[in-house]
């Protein structure tokens, strides 16, 4: 009876080898010598137990999938930790730290200005030099690693005007504390142009954002649109920080979401399905690449991606394994961006979607109205799943963001669909016809998100939030397949 239960609720490979994966880069990888010999031997003895019950009994599946559930799991847990070495940045300036007064790089990344008014960007190390290095002076070594750099406001409109790719020298001071390593420069000189094709997506991304320059309201589209928040007010995003609503703000599945439907409504009548499936796949590619490296907007692309080969009869359809192999391929593609807070909260937001969104609607259909259904068990998944995380970054939780989420998303979507008619208004000059509309929504967000702000959030011990968190969990999971197993049993008097 238990191998029953096992096989009819277990996951399947795809999911197993995920949670290995995932065990094996937050977990395994930074646990104690001792710690990792036990876990690892505990599962091999669990998956020998598992090879020699099914040679032995060949007819039975639930040990047969045990078996191969398990060959996952290890090969999972294998690939984790080899991925969280992987994306492991270890910087080597080739000398001592604090004898490092410049540095030479690539900029990995589009040049953000923060509240200070000075310049963030990412610069993979080439070369480092210092003043004096015992008698020798004006020392230059190569240098290795990924660091983030703060450069002067001065440097802004040269840095977003040569973009990412080019080659930058800086002169500075390198400091080092609980955050990480950084670099404040104080000066900036351009060594060499960013490749072609990096110009040409610069020059493209800078001819978007001055459509959107001289608006009130346009700071908030290329925040929706392209995942610039240079222009941003800060009292704007602190109200919608403390209003548990800063996912809207930064680009991620649900605004691509809006982008493929978008996509999909223009594209399915004329092409048909599964062409237009793919067309949107290839615009949204473009369209990631244009935008730059997010972790959480990558996600949604490559399951967009997975999605569209499964509507080809290429993939399982089944929406967990899907976002199980999208975990694995990002950690494989670019396995630092696993140690991001975006990439975390994307993944754990869209799993607690699928689960618990999925049980709290089947709970509470017919309770309330249907329109409200969808949207409100899609909130609560995704707070209930990232409530932990959440609690230990931020030290502070907003769950009115669950209720502010029902306004907030629906105008977000109306938004984000008039930004791009705008622009696309805007190059035959008669944009300035959406220019209130898109000012009244602007404000009703705004209103919005200043009400639910006033609702004092959740502080407390981060391992209570995820105690209850999981509790919850749980309890909701429970329910639901108690409600399922009831309405099997009324089935044959309906």
């Amino acid at each position: 009876m238990v191998a029953l239960s096992l096989f009819r609720f277990s996951f399947p490979p795809v999911q197993c080898a995920a949670l290995g994966a995932a065990a094996g880069f937050y977990f395994l990888y930074y646990a104690s010598f001792p710690v990792m010999i036990i876990t690892l031997t505990v599962l091999f003895l669990a998956f020998g137990l598992f090879q020699v019950l099914s040679s032995l009994n060949r007819q039975s599946r639930p040990l047969h999938f045990a078996f191969i559930c398990s060959t996952a799991l290890l090969i999972g847990l294998f690939f984790g930790v080899c991925a969280a070495d992987a994306g492991r940045n270890d910087i080597n300036f080739g000398m001592p730290e604090e004898k490092v007064t410049a540095i030479e790089g690539v900029l990995l990344e589009d040049p953000r200005v923060i509240s200070s008014g000075s310049v963030m960007a990412s610069l993979s190390l080439r070369a480092s030099c210092a003043e004096t290095f015992g008698a020798v002076k004006k020392l230059k070594v190569s240098a290795s690693g990924d660091i983030t750099v703060f450069f002067p406001k001065e440097s802004a409109d040269s840095l977003k005007n040569f973009g990412r790719g080019a080659v930058v020298f800086a002169e500075g001071v390198f400091r080092s504390s609980d955050r990480g390593k950084t670099f404040s420069a104080k000066s900036l000189h351009i060594v060499k142009n960013a490749p072609a094709m990096e110009r040409m997506r610069t020059g493209i991304r800078t001819g978007l954002i001055s459509h959107f320059s001289d608006e009130p309201w346009g700071a908030l589209s290329l925040a929706l649109l392209l995942g610039v928040r240079d222009n941003m007010d800060a009292d704007f995003i602190s109200l919608y920080r403390e209003a548990g609503l800063s996912y809207i703000l930064a680009l991620s599945g649900m605004h691509l979401a809006i982008i493929a439907a978008l996509i999909a409504f223009l594209l399915k009548k004329p092409l048909g399905l599964k062409a237009s499936a793919v067309t949107g796949m290839c615009l949204i590619i473009l369209y990631c690449l244009l935008v730059g490296p997010m972790p959480s907007l990558n996600r949604s692309a490559l399951m967009y991606v997975l999605g569209t080969l499964a509507l080809l009869g290429a993939l399982p359809r089944k929406a967990v394994s899907i976002l199980s192999l999208s975990f694995i391929l990002q950690l494989l593609i670019t396995p630092a961006a696993g140690n991001t807070l975006s990439f975390i909260l994307s993944y754990l937001a869209l799993l607690g979607i699928l689960i618990i969104g999925k049980a709290v609607a089947s709970l509470l259909a017919g309770k309330i109205p249907d329109f409200l259904l969808q949207p409100l068990s899609l909130s609560t998944g995704a707070f209930l799943a990232t409530a932990g995380v959440c609690s230990f970054t931020f030290g502070i939780i907003a769950p009115v963001g669950i209720i502010a989420g029902l306004a907030i998303v629906p105008l977000t979507t109306a938004f984000m669909i008039g930004s791009i008619i705008y622009l696309v208004l805007d190059f035959i000059s008669l944009s300035f016809i959406l220019n209130l509309p898109l000012a009244v929504l602007f404000k009703m967000m705004e209103v919005t998100a200043s009400i639910a702000a006033n609702v004092p959030g959740i502080s407390a011990d981060p391992f209570l939030i995820l105690a209850l968190s999981v509790l919850l969990l749980v309890f909701i999971v429970f329910f639901k397949r108690r409600r399922r197993s009831e309405l099997l049993k009324l089935r044959p008097f309906l």
